[in-house]
């Protein structure tokens, strides 16, 4: 597969989410051809990476889709699914305007907290497109077919009775979606523990990278921390702080004009040797020879 984008990369542009005029608060369902017409009407790129503050579930019908999500190209084979997580960035490969598929979107906090956990929809997240065979496939088409009847039937029921429906319907899609991940076990629960670590480090991984201040700030030891990183994630907590701030280097190194110093300053480091450092050590490259590409 080609890779997608490599002679222009504009910056990434947040996109939060605004129903569309009409349409019930929280879910919205969408064919994905629409999002071609639907961005240059509204002045913007349809093939710029973009940073949703939403969940999207991307899935492809007849024809093939390509689709980028933070420095991973995907290709979407009919019959398969990709679920985008609110703060990644996205970017479309060719072919959005023919794409033969749909695009199922919805705010942080819609589904009940019984369903995100039943999804395993809390980080760590596994990234990776699922095509549902058999008697998956036909449980995920007839959810979808369904969420989509009542989605365009709005003025059939009161707007409170409305949302409410889309709730549920939404739930089962997703809960069949989760179902696809075997073969395999589900994901383990990760802890309450781990939640508050994410969370603490997606906030501030630009404002430190010592796992002793997430720990005094949280009120657990680096000890705790540890355990319950490695359990959730596989990883140390300080590889876990490491991991999400080299993604952000990456995402503002290859989507942004900033000079490598002014990235490593918005990522904390006082010294842009340091991030250098930093960099190469995980990469096994610099910040300017990734920005350059291969």
């Amino acid at each position: 597969m080609g890779k997608i984008g490599q002679e222009r990369r504009p910056d990434v542009r947040d996109l939060e989410y605004t129903p569309t005029v009409g349409a019930p608060t929280g879910v919205e369902v969408e064919e994905l051809a629409d999002l071609h017409d639907r961005s240059l009407r509204h002045g913007n790129d349809p093939y710029a990476p973009l940073r949703p503050a939403f969940h999207q579930l991307i899935g492809a019908r007849e024809r093939p889709l390509q689709v980028a999500v933070d420095f991973v190209e995907y290709e979407l084979r009919p019959g398969s699914w990709l679920w985008i997580r609110p703060g990644q960035v996205q970017r479309f490969g060719p072919g959005l305007r023919g794409a033969d598929g749909v695009d199922v979107v919805f705010k942080p906090g819609f589904l009940p907290p019984a369903v995100v956990s039943a999804a395993h929809m809390d980080p760590p997240y596994e990234q990776r497109p699922l095509t549902p065979s058999g008697e998956d496939a036909e449980g995920v088409r007839r959810a979808l077919a369904h969420l989509a009847y009542e989605y365009d039937a709005m003025a059939s029921l009161p707007l409170g009775s409305h949302v409410e429906v889309l709730r549920a319907l939404l739930s089962v899609l997703v809960i069949r979606l989760a179902k696809v991940r075997a073969p395999g076990p589900a994901p383990a629960e990760a802890s309450d523990t781990f939640h508050r670590f994410h969370a603490a480090v997606e906030r501030d991984h630009a404002v430190t990278r010592r796992v002793e201040d997430y720990a005094a700030a949280l009120g657990y030891s680096p000890r705790t921390l540890t355990r319950a990183t490695r359990a959730a994630a596989g990883r140390t907590a300080k590889q876990y702080v490491d991991d999400r701030v080299l993604l952000e280097a990456k995402r503002l190194l290859w989507h942004s004009g900033l000079p490598a110093k002014e990235v490593a300053t918005r990522l904390g480091f006082d010294d842009p040797s340091d991030f250098t450092k930093f960099f190469r050590l995980r990469t096994g490259t610099t910040p300017g020879a990734f920005r350059t590409g291969p």
